[in-house]
């Protein structure tokens, strides 16, 4: 390994939405070849190659499994809708599990859940927040019996509506709250919960709850994009206080992977080789003296 390689951060991973246009195999081989030591998978380049295919491909590789991403989107009222996607969910619990246990040692069964936007003609979020904590009361003996964690995202407000009724960190932890910290848990994603006023008081909750299942990572500059799905940057690109949030992460005692997620139209149109090496040497400077 070239003394570049040995510097990459071991607790680094890269989610594969970084580098969304590279197929499974590609994603794995540039992330290994740039010392990056773990991978966060997404569902439908994994689905692509078949379960049992990817998590052949993953052990091959050497490299952990951080998380998977990403299920959930469970807002919809009682019908067939809403029982397809309790079932497909459900088909995400296997996922994870079996990339988890192909993945190198230190691998984590974690499945990322987003909770999906307002039922359509309805403007009732905080009926909407309580849907998604049925919907994980269904699923949670399955994800406990599987040996994963659900970690649910807030999303930024902006995405209320079309994307995730649950928007801070703090009402992530209220639903969580009614489930065993090892079977449901958190998503902490700094492009979502930078700009909440009560942001730390709420990380250090989600550790004294033992509710941190994965930490992401990404950079907020403006003016943001037509869609601003596509708004995140590089660590260090942007505005957020990477230093201060990573600290209160690494305060609660989380010592799990740090993923990298960016989802940008100029980054993914850049070879996926050339992502992996930036997200390295970006992590490196804004995050890594952090942990």
């Amino acid at each position: 390994m070239t003394s570049s390689l040995a510097a990459v951060d071991a607790r680094l991973s890269i989610n594969q939405g970084t580098l969304k246009h590279a197929d499974l195999a590609t994603a794995l081989q540039v992330t290994a070849d740039a010392g990056i030591r773990s991978i966060g998978l997404w569902r439908e380049p994994v689905q692509e190659v078949g379960l049992a295919t990817a998590a052949s491909m993953l052990a091959d590789s050497g490299l952990r499994f951080s998380t998977h991403c990403r299920s959930g989107f469970f807002t919809m009222p009682e019908g067939p809708a809403r029982r397809a996607s309790i079932a497909d969910n459900l088909r995400a619990i296997d996922e994870a599990a079996t990339l988890a246990a192909a993945g190198a040692p230190g691998s984590s069964a974690v499945l990322v859940l987003v909770a999906g936007g307002l039922p359509e003609g309805s403007r009732d979020l905080v009926g909407a927040r309580e849907l998604v904590r049925d919907a994980i009361g269904e699923l949670a003996p399955d994800a406990a019996a599987a040996g994963v964690t659900l970690a649910l995202e807030p999303l930024h407000p902006m995405y209320a509506t079309d994307r995730c009724v649950v928007s801070t960190l703090g009402q992530a932890l209220d639903i969580a709250a009614d489930f065993d910290p090892s079977v449901v848990g958190v998503t902490v994603d700094t492009f979502h919960v930078f700009w909440d006023p009560d942001v730390y008081d709420s990380i250090e909750r989600a550790g004294r709850e033992a509710r941190i299942a994965t930490y992401q990572v990404c950079d907020w500059k403006t003016p943001l994009p037509a869609d601003v799905l596509l708004g995140r940057h590089y660590p260090g690109d942007g505005v957020i206080d990477l230093a201060r949030l990573t600290r209160a992460v690494v305060d609660t005692g989380y010592t799990g992977d740090v993923e990298v997620e960016i989802f940008n139209a100029d980054i993914w149109s850049a070879a996926p080789a050339e992502v992996a090496r930036r997200t390295a040497e970006t992590f490196a400077a804004s995050v890594s003296p952090h942990l």
